[in-house]
C-alpha cells in the first residue's frame, strides 16, 4: 500500500484552515491581552486611589488632633502672660490648667497611664534601677517616669525602680 500525496487542492483548503485558526487565535489572543491590560490599568487605579485615601486619612487625623490641642495653646500663652506679670498664684494656676486640658485632649484620643502599682511588669514598665526595700522584691517602690499606651500598644514604658527584697542585715545592726 502506497500513500497518496495530497493535492494541491487539498492543501490549499489545509492551509486555509490552518490560516483560519491562526486568525481566530491571534484575535483570542488580542481579546485577553485588552482585558489584561484592562486589568492592569484598574489594578493602577484602585492603588492610587487608596493611596490618596490613606493619605488623606492620615492628614485628617493630625487636623483632629491639632485642633484638640489649640486649646491647650491658649491656655499656655495665658499661663505665659501670667508669668511676664509675675503672678505666681495665677502663673501656677495657669500651668495646672494646660496640664490637665494637655491630658483630657491625649485621653480623648485613647492616650492611658500606664498602671506602676504593685509587681513589675516588663511588658509595660522599664526597671531602670534595682535596691533593698521593705517591699516585696520585685515590686515597684518609685516611679522615675511615667508611661503611656495607646490603645494596646505601649508608646512608652513606665520607668521605675523595683525592690530588691529586705536589705541584708548588718553585723552592727544585728548585735
Amino acid at each position: 500500500m502506497t500513500e497518496k500525496s495530497p493535492t494541491r487542492t487539498e492543501l490549499q483548503t489545509e492551509l486555509e484552515e490552518l490560516r483560519a485558526r491562526v486568525g481566530e487565535l491571534e484575535a483570542e489572543r488580542d481579546e485577553r491581552l485588552a482585558t489584561l491590560q484592562r486589568v492592569a490599568a484598574d489594578f493602577d487605579n484602585y492603588r492610587k486611589r487608596a493611596q490618596r485615601d490613606q493619605e488623606s486619612l492620615v492628614a485628617r487625623a493630625g487636623e483632629r488632633l491639632v485642633k484638640e490641642l489649640l486649646p491647650v495653646l491658649d491656655d499656655l500663652e495665658r499661663a505665659l502672660e501670667a508669668a511676664t506679670e509675675h503672678e505666681e498664684a495665677r502663673l501656677e494656676e495657669g500651668v495646672r490648667l494646660v496640664h490637665r486640658s494637655l491630658a483630657d485632649a491625649l485621653a480623648r484620643e485613647g492616650l492611658v497611664q500606664i498602671d506602676t502599682d504593685g509587681k513589675f511588669d516588663p511588658h509595660t514598665q522599664e526597671a531602670l534601677l534595682s535596691q533593698p526595700s521593705e517591699a516585696e522584691e520585685g515590686s515597684v517602690i518609685q516611679v522615675l517616669q511615667k508611661g503611656y499606651s495607646l490603645g494596646d500598644r505601649v508608646l512608652r514604658p513606665a520607668r521605675v525602680v523595683i525592690s530588691a527584697g529586705p536589705p541584708e542585715p548588718t553585723p552592727e545592726t544585728s548585735a
